[in-house]
């Protein structure tokens, strides 16, 4: 009978998953995804979710994204789902994602200091003026996040940093 429940339950986790990578769950059903997870976090590795997946999935649930990255961090794999972060567009929710990975688990420095330098040079290809502005100011409070906590340290970004502050003068943060 265990097996055959576990099964189902498994089921339910994979539906709910393909479900959260085209849209946002609603709070119940993050509630389900979360709680299967922290009961059996293997499952994480049955659920669907890929690489290539991650990305739709930070977009449309992005505490679901961290719940599955925080139960994959010891996994061989993490890094191909690092780099899928790393390597997709800057969004308020792939910042959330990495600041909130950043505050609870150790992640490589080079990671850390690749998504920075993708989010400056993301700001400054923006057209939108309003866009930027808004992108900028994130980019200032998670720049501020990651130094104050010393999970970056300045000098290992200063001229793309300096370069950065300098462009965006005009915005106050």
């Amino acid at each position: 009978a265990t097996m055959c429940s576990e099964t189902s339950q498994g089921a339910e986790l994979r539906e709910l998953m393909a479900k959260a990578f085209k849209g946002a769950l609603t709070d119940a059903e993050k509630e389900t995804v979360c709680q299967e997870l922290d009961a059996d976090p293997t499952l994480v590795n049955h659920c669907g979710l890929t690489p290539e997946q991650l990305p739709a999935l930070v977009e449309n649930n992005p505490t679901i994204a961290i719940d599955c990255l925080l139960k994959l961090t010891s996994s061989k794999q993490i890094t191909e789902y690092l780099s899928a972060v790393v390597s997709m567009e800057l969004s308020l929710h792939s910042m959330e994602v990495v600041n909130r990975l950043t505050t609870s688990v150790d992640l490589p420095t080079e990671f850390v200091l690749l998504y920075v330098s993708n989010c400056i040079s993301s700001c400054e290809n923006i057209k939108d003026r309003y866009m930027q502005t808004r992108l900028v100011r994130l980019v200032c409070v998670f720049l501020q996040s990651l130094i104050r906590t010393k999970i970056i340290n300045v000098k290992d970004l200063f001229i793309e940093v300096q370069a950065f502050c300098i462009e965006f003068s005009r915005i106050r943060e």
